[in-house]
């Protein structure tokens, strides 16, 4: 294995695998707790997806000229998985609404 191939593959795996299992939360229906059940899913996703980023740059190669900014696509998976997260744990109640005044007549 190429050590230059590394970040290509792994960028790959990443966009597709995120693809994928995006694609997949949204073809079977809206329903609000099977939405919430999957987009929890791809957030414990994103998080397998970090670990495999942190493992791949312990064993990186030292030394290039060009270097993978790793930190930058942690930074960026963490900032994916945390607004997945806010948008499964916001509060579900409806809106408040102003009462009609219901009498139009003087």
């Amino acid at each position: 294995m190429k050590p230059t191939r590394m970040p290509r593959r792994i960028f790959a795996w990443i966009v597709t695998g995120l693809l994928a299992t995006t694609a997949a939360a949204w073809a079977a229906g809206t329903d609000d707790e099977l939405e919430r059940e999957r987009l929890s899913r791809i957030a414990a996703e994103i998080e397998q997806v970090q670990a495999m980023v942190a493992e791949a740059e312990r064993s990186a190669p030292t030394g290039q000229r060009v270097k993978f900014r790793y930190d930058w696509l942690q930074r960026d998976l963490e900032m994916l998985r945390q607004g997945v997260i806010s948008h499964v744990d916001a509060p579900r109640q409806p809106r408040p609404v102003a009462p009609l005044r219901g009498d139009y007549r003087q």
